[in-house]
């Protein structure tokens, strides 16, 4: 693998005001962005937590090319080229919500480092780092199943935090467990991740998907001028206006327009996959549970004696103290 660059005085800065905490944990992230507008935003707090020292991305479904030239432009963006891109497994050369943002970015143009074989890549990450190596994924996971399949001995040398699964509540907080989506869209990916030797630590949709900022919370990340809060609101944007452009097929561009920025002034979305980045920091806000998961046939994860014990994000001791850590996370200087 290529030399993964550590440089510029930024991330030393911010490992340095991390120390107090230990040293920063070298952190590989997978994820599907494009796909929800989550991911952006995992990546955002991910880039302004000095606990976690990011060595690389790696794009996940669908076009990854594409989706790389996302993370490549948001990282050169915040001044973070040290951190290596990985294309994933690519699954088509479709666009995804988020395309608009990089129509004319080069990929060729970051200044980092660009791995043609992200799973290669994440792997050569794992298996070279002096110390354990935190995977957060934050999608479906072909990606990480594929690096299982080349390189069993990873799951030796990395501890996987996930946003991942149901595992007594549902989407939108009712009091049945769903198919959560990263699981149900590539149930064998899931099986592979789920029965392999690392400790496994999951944000469910029991907490994950309690997750939206709004009222003054969401004003102060609105205010905020600086890099990574300004190409994060405007990909929310741009994702915005490209969900509904098929779902308000009704209006006309000014009035899809108009919506779009009405809804982006008003809130965010569901950030499920942020608490992913949360647990890899910290557990403090949430309540953690082990428990035997079985990734089933139809993309449930049920608890299930004999299973692979995971460590579970059941239920929320402060959820407003976790979006005020969010938001205190994106804004800080």
């Amino acid at each position: 693998m290529s030399k993964l660059f550590c440089g510029s005085s930024g991330l030393l800065l911010a490992i340095l005001s991390g120390l107090a905490f230990g040293a920063a944990k070298p952190v590989i992230l997978d994820t599907d962005i494009c796909d929800d507008i989550d991911d952006t935003w995992a990546l955002s707090v991910l880039l302004k937590s000095p606990e976690l020292d990011c060595k690389l991305v790696v794009t996940a479904v669908g076009n990854t090319e594409l989706k790389a030239k996302v993370v490549a432009k948001l990282l050169a963006n915040a001044g973070r080229s040290d951190v290596a891109v990985g294309i994933g497994v690519k699954q088509g050369d479709g666009s995804h919500r988020q395309a608009a943002w990089v129509k004319d970015y080069d990929l060729a143009s970051y200044p980092g480092k660009v791995h043609k074989d992200g799973v290669q890549a994440m792997i050569a990450a794992i298996m070279n780092a002096p110390t354990r190596v935190t995977l957060i994924a934050l999608g479906p996971l072909p990606n990480v199943a594929e690096a299982l399949k080349r390189e069993p001995r990873i799951a030796q040398k990395a501890d996987f935090v996930g946003m991942h699964g149901s595992v007594f509540v549902g989407y939108g907080g009712k009091n049945t467990p769903d198919a959560e989506y990263n699981i149900k869209q590539n149930v064998e990916a899931a099986k592979q991740v789920f029965t392999a030797g690392w400790p496994m630590t999951i944000t469910p949709l029991d907490t994950c998907g309690l997750v939206v900022l709004d009222g003054p919370k969401y004003q102060m990340l609105l205010q905020k001028d600086s890099p990574i809060v300004k190409a994060l609101l405007e990909n929310y944007r741009l994702w915005l206006v490209d969900g509904l452009q098929q779902d308000r097929k009704d209006l006309d561009e000014a009035g899809r327009l108009r919506l779009a920025q009405e809804r982006l002034h008003h809130g965010s979305s569901t950030l499920f996959d942020t608490v992913a980045v949360y647990l890899a920091v910290s557990r403090d806000l949430v309540e953690m549970k082990e428990v035997p998961l079985l990734v089933t046939d139809d993309g449930f994860t049920r608890v299930v004696e004999g299973a692979k014990m995971v460590h579970c994000a059941v239920k929320w001791k402060d959820l407003d103290g976790y979006e005020t850590w969010l938001v205190e996370r994106l804004t800080r200087n």
